[in-house]
């Protein structure tokens, strides 16, 4: 027999169930379209200053994918009521490292960001550990009352919508690796102005970019750079870690842009010495300036990459396995 109290707890269920599996996917979504962006949040975690765990650092990226994948597969599974038990415990011990993540970072103000949307939405840690407690108290709640988690759709195969989700996840993944993120939330967006980037407003907060600065051995050539009408950055945030087998192809584009009236840089946070080392061995046909390694990073989701600016709006952005996309 349905009771009243049944009926109003059925309810209550459904609701936090919702809740639930949107809010994993879209977490597990906003990190999915740029994981490379979650492997340095979790380079952060892993290192000396926050978590002292700096053998994990070569695994961040998997790590990274590994959990972004389970946000969106469990919350999938989670909405259609897919083997609701095993998915309850494993959204418990997810929440349950997230929870103890946001904490650590809050209480000690070790990250302050924690990376849980992405570059989507910004959330102060304690923001965040808030977020986490309620996520907690509801996945709990929902396990208690796992009874009532059934399938939505009882005719279709709840098993079969969760492989899809897998699959569909592991296939965006594979390719914002080998291209750039298919959405991109950071100041360095195609369409972006670095120049309107680094204006302070009045509401007394950091404005989105406030580190561009392009070094030669004198001086900072960015302010100068942002006004120049054609201008092709080579972006390679970490010369001992790029892709080599790229500079031949860069080196052609490099020639092409020269060629059509372009100014080209290079861009690097690496020692002078690995940089004319480079220089010399792949006859790259552009200076190469410094700027920090983090910024780079933001810039360009590519070791190397390639960035193209008109009065410093950014009109294109390429990982250089895409550098014959690149119309100049």
């Amino acid at each position: 027999m349905v009771t009243k109290k049944n009926k109003s707890t059925n309810i209550l269920v459904q609701i936090a169930r919702i809740i639930v599996g949107t809010l994993f996917i879209f977490s597990g979504f906003v990190k999915l379209v740029d994981p490379i962006g979650s492997q340095y949040k979790f380079e952060e975690y892993f290192s000396e200053g926050v978590l002292n765990l700096e053998f994990l650092i070569p695994y961040a990226l998997p790590f990274a994918i590994f959990l972004i994948i389970a946000e969106i597969v469990l919350g999938v599974a989670l909405l259609v009521g897919w083997r609701a038990k095993l998915t309850v415990n494993s959204l418990k011990i997810m929440i349950l490292f997230f929870l103890f993540l946001t904490w650590y970072s809050a209480y000690y103000n070790k990250v302050t960001d924690c990376g849980c949307f992405g570059d989507a939405i910004k959330l102060t840690p304690w923001e965040t550990f808030t977020k986490d407690v309620i996520l907690t108290i509801l996945i709990f709640f929902i396990g208690a009352k796992i009874r009532f988690i059934k399938p939505v759709l009882p005719k279709a195969n709840p098993g079969l919508i969760v492989i899809v989700s897998l699959i569909i996840s592991s296939f965006i993944t594979y390719y914002v690796l080998n291209h750039l993120p298919i959405i991109d939330f950071r100041a360095y967006a195609i369409g972006k102005n670095i120049p309107e980037g680094m204006e302070y407003k009045n509401d007394g907060k950091i404005p989105p970019i406030h580190d561009f600065m392009l070094e030669d051995s004198q001086n900072d050539l960015a302010p100068q750079i942002v006004k120049m009408d054609k201008v092709m950055l080579v972006i390679m945030s970490s010369l001992d870690k790029s892709d080599f087998e790229a500079f031949p192809e860069i080196k052609i584009k490099a020639d092409e842009a020269l060629q059509k009236g372009y100014k080209v840089y290079g861009v690097s946070a690496s020692f002078s010495d690995i940089i004319q080392l480079t220089k010399k061995e792949y006859q790259l046909p552009f200076e190469i300036l410094f700027c920090d390694e983090t910024t780079l990073k933001t810039m360009i989701r590519s070791n190397p990459g390639i960035m193209i600016l008109n009065k410093g709006t950014i009109v294109e952005k390429k990982n250089w396995r895409d550098i014959d996309a690149i119309k100049l």
